[in-house]
This record gives C-alpha cells, sequence and structure tokens, in this order.
C-alpha cells in the first residue's frame, strides 16, 4: 500500500482512539460509556498492531478489551437500576481535570522523546538481542518478561492473586445468567473447546513467536466466560479445593523455581541456560492456569457454590428444555 495511504489510516487511528477517550469519560451514561470503553479497547490493540507489537497487541484485545469490558458488564448488571444519577461535576472541577490531563499528556510525550532522543531504547534493544540466545526462548518480549525482568512478572502474578483474594472476600457469587436458547447454546458449544485450543497454542507458541501466558490465560477466561453466559454457574471451574491450588500455581511455580536455582549457585529466578527453555515453560504453563482461574473468579464474583460446580451447560441446557 502507498505509504501516504499508511499515514492517512494512522492519523484516522489516532483521532479516532482520542476520540473514543474522551467520548468514554465524557458521558454519564454507563451503558453508553463502557460500550465506548471496549471499542477504545478493540482500536487500541489495532494501533498496538500497527506499531509492530504484536504480544500487546493480543494482550490489549484479550484482556484490555475483552475480559475487562466482561467484568464491567457483570459490575454493571450488579448495579441498582432505581438508582439516583449523580450530580453533574461542576464547570471549574471539569476544565481543571481537562487542564492536568492535558499537562499530564505533554509531560509524559516529553519524557518519551528524550528517552528516544538519548538512545536508551536502542541500547536496551541491543542488550536484549545480543543475550537472546542465553535466555531459552527467541521471543524478546518473553526473555524480558520471563528472564530479564522475570521480578516484574512475579509482581504481577502477585499483584493479580491478591485482587482476586478481594473479590473472593467481598462476599458470595453473583447470582447466574438464565439459560441460553439454541442458538447460544450451539454457539458456545462451538467456541469454547476453540477458545481452550487457542490458549494451548498461544502457550506453546510464547516461546518463539507472539503470545505467552498472560494472552492464554485471558483466551482460557473467555471460555470461562461463555460458559458461565450459557448457564453453567461454576463456568467450568473444578472443585473449589482445586481451583485454589491453581489460583496459586503461577505464583508458587516462580517462587519454587526462583528457589530451586539458588540451591545449585545461581541467583534468584537466573536461569541456567541450558535449563532456562524448559523452566520458564513451567512457570508459563502455571501461571496460565493462575490467570484464566483469577479472571473467572472475578467475572463469578466469588466462589461457586458446590451445586452449581456438579453442573454442566449440557445438563443446565436440557433442564431447560432448549436443547
Amino acid at each position: 500500500m502507498n505509504p501516504l495511504l499508511w499515514m492517512l489510516l494512522d492519523l484516522l487511528l489516532a483521532a479516532m482512539l482520542l476520540g473514543l477517550g474522551w467520548a468514554a469519560v465524557a458521558t454519564r451514561d454507563l451503558k453508553r460509556g463502557l460500550a465506548l470503553f471496549i471499542a477504545f479497547g478493540l482500536l487500541l490493540a489495532l494501533a498496538w498492531a500497527r506499531l509492530r507489537a504484536p504480544d500487546l497487541a493480543l494482550a490489549e484485545a484479550a484482556i484490555g478489551a475483552g475480559i475487562a469490558g466482561a467484568l464491567l458488564l457483570a459490575a454493571l448488571r450488579s448495579e441498582p437500576q432505581d438508582g439516583q444519577p449523580a450530580a453533574a461535576p461542576s464547570r471549574v472541577f471539569l476544565l481543571t481535570l481537562n487542564l492536568f490531563s492535558v499537562l499530564l499528556a505533554v509531560a509524559i510525550a516529553w519524557a518519551l522523546l528524550s528517552a528516544l532522543a538519548m538512545g536508551d531504547g536502542v541500547r536496551l534493544a541491543q542488550a536484549v538481542t545480543e543475550h537472546l540466545s542465553q535466555s531459552g526462548v527467541s521471543n524478546p518480549v518473553t526473555a524480558v518478561l520471563l528472564n530479564f525482568r522475570a521480578y516484574d512478572t512475579l509482581l504481577e502474578l502477585a499483584v493479580i492473586l491478591s485482587a482476586v483474594l478481594g473479590v473472593l472476600a467481598l462476599g458470595p457469587a453473583r447470582p447466574g445468567y438464565r439459560l441460553p436458547g439454541p442458538v447460544l447454546y450451539g454457539l458456545i458449544r462451538w467456541l469454547v473447546p476453540l477458545l481452550i485450543v487457542t490458549g494451548g497454542y498461544l502457550l506453546w507458541v510464547g516461546a518463539h513467536a507472539p503470545g505467552g501466558a498472560f494472552q492464554a490465560g485471558a483466551t482460557l477466561a473467555a471460555a470461562a466466560v461463555l460458559l458461565r453466559l450459557g448457564g453453567v454457574d461454576a463456568a467450568g471451574l473444578p472443585a473449589a479445593v482445586v481451583s485454589r491450588w491453581l489460583l496459586a500455581a503461577g505464583l508458587l511455580a516462580f517462587l519454587a523455581v526462583g528457589l530451586l536455582v539458588t540451591a545449585f549457585g545461581y541467583g534468584f529466578v537466573q536461569y541456567p541456560p541450558d535449563l532456562a527453555a524448559g523452566l520458564i515453560l513451567v512457570i508459563e504453563s502455571a501461571a496460565t492456569l493462575s490467570i484464566a482461574v483469577a479472571l473467572a473468579l472475578a467475572y463469578i464474583g466469588g466462589w461457586p457454590s458446590r451445586r452449581a460446580q456438579s453442573g454442566s451447560l449440557h445438563t443446565h441446557t436440557t433442564e431447560g428444555g432448549t436443547h
């Protein structure tokens, strides 16, 4: 395609992002704001793809727009319908907030341009490329997240676990959805196996191509969301005892591997080059299950009941007479 057309497309994409972002925060209608937020996330995934960052594009589409949108929809469903609308903020407050946002955007843009002018990004990219052969993977993003900057990913898993524990402490799970009709039932039967296979593929391919634990976990969580929408209250989760172990599996695997390599004279999460590939695969496999269970439990809003955990899409649907 002509470079001028690509430039026009990028300018249009940037303008649409700014417009959707402003509209999402400016509207007082929660449903409209949520729809605009999901659309903003999808456009942002396209912007990351145009910036040649497919890992971020996958994460934004699966987590930023998909799972985050589903969580916000579930929260909106729990809102009282007869509540009084919030009072409109004053004009002075809006002007101050807008001015602060503009100044913050200018400061961030200046910091990014200064970093690019200093060449820090180039030096970091060169350092990653030079040591990529020692990381155990050929995908530089996975190498950074699971090897060179493994502490960051370890803390991210700890934050996810803490957030879900906070959700579980709030109270019982939200009430389930009504039984699906034949169209939704057939769609779920096709999509759920496809999402599970796609999640496994994203986990495996993350070693040498865009993918990894976060994208795979979000894809598996999307399958759980579909099951929940299809009338399966437990959303396909195993028994509570198993779910608890899976929820902590990612963090426990990370800590176990880190302590194991220290016993052989290496630093914490500093893997031996010959074993790095296998250790990263173990960590990512456990992290995928933890992220999937965490997002599913956050969507449900608590632990499903024992009766819900024994149900399935088939039994729910046939009992409702829609099979």
